[in-house]
């Protein structure tokens, strides 16, 4: 009896023994097989999205950052397209609608992130920079040659909400004329705010210049009919970043409330800083970065790596 109890324990061992070695052998194949499957992952991902990222105009220091972001990931087979924030938003679009792949460069304040579902990429590498500030720029002479203007100018300061609400009223239809006079007409205690002991004038003509995305479209509209309640006539003129800048410093506009710093527009501050007055921060927190819809089943731009 002793003896086949014996048996039956080195039996038992060895099976014990011979699943373990079997266990160990799927442990591997399974690790490797993972390993497989995300270098797979990489590669699908990069062809569902044809090796593209699609970005905005050219001189914007976000596709700037962006191309930065290409070499510092080591996303050589990829290419940054350019197009206008119109042109991206409307790639975007068709891709959600149709649950595809596609990279952005992006920013908030923006409607899209109240219309879509999305998130930005992680940047571990920290190409994008922290958050952002948008800034009044003025004209050299401008306090001296409009100070009601300048005073009000000086004095606006709001946050992501509020450019929100004026930016999804555009976004659903509205001129953004009127969306911004809406705005003005139901947050009078903020306008007031900007106008306190500021005097009013009769007709004189103030120049704004900004560059033509959804966020300083109902920035600029607004301030616009800001300067317009105390006598101003204001015109506004949208053109491409580098001009923006360069037309306030040669005194072409007389100001603009849609520089992005320290980093989107850091190479046009760096050149004109010296011909242009900083009135600061009106809206502080905006971010940059890549952005791509919710399902899309990565969180990092080392995930577009192959």
């Amino acid at each position: 009896m002793k003896k086949s109890l014996k048996y039956v324990v080195s039996g038992m061992a060895l099976t014990v023994f011979l699943a373990a070695c079997g266990a160990e052998e799927t442990q591997d194949e399974v690790t490797e097989t993972n390993g497989t499957e995300e270098t797979e992952a990489a590669a699908n991902v990069g062809e569902e999205l044809g090796y593209t990222i699609t970005g905005i105009d050219a001189g914007a220091g976000i596709m700037a950052a962006a191309e930065e972001a290409l070499e510092v990931y080591g996303l050589d087979n990829y290419t940054l397209q350019s197009s206008s924030d119109a042109a991206m938003t409307s790639a975007l679009n068709e891709a959600y609608e149709n649950e595809e792949a596609i990279v952005v460069t992006g920013w908030n304040p923006h409607w899209k992130f109240a219309k879509y579902d999305l998130k930005y990429l992680e940047d571990p590498e920290g190409v994008f920079g922290a958050a952002e500030d948008i800034h009044t720029i003025a004209r050299l002479g401008l306090e001296e040659d409009m100070p009601e203007a300048y005073q009000v100018l000086d004095n606006f300061y709001w946050t992501e909400e509020d450019m929100g609400e004026i930016m999804v009223e555009i976004y659903e239809g509205k001129e953004p004329e009127e969306a911004a006079a809406e705005w003005v007409e139901n947050n009078q205690d903020k306008v007031a705010e900007w106008t306190d002991g500021v005097g009013t004038v009769d007709g004189e003509t103030i120049s704004l210049a900004f560059v033509a995305w959804d966020s300083e479209i109902a920035s600029t509209n607004m301030i616009a009919k800001v300067l317009e309640s105390i006598g101003y006539t204001v015109e506004m003129n949208p053109m491409e970043g580098g001009f923006m800048w360069a037309a306030v410093a040669n005194g072409e506009a007389d100001a603009m409330v849609a520089a992005w710093l320290p980093g989107t527009h850091a190479a046009y501050y760096e050149d004109y800083q010296d011909d242009v007055v900083d009135l600061g921060a009106n809206l502080e927190g905006a971010k940059i970065g890549l952005v791509v819809p919710a399902y899309m089943e990565i969180d990092s731009i080392e995930d577009l790596q192959e």
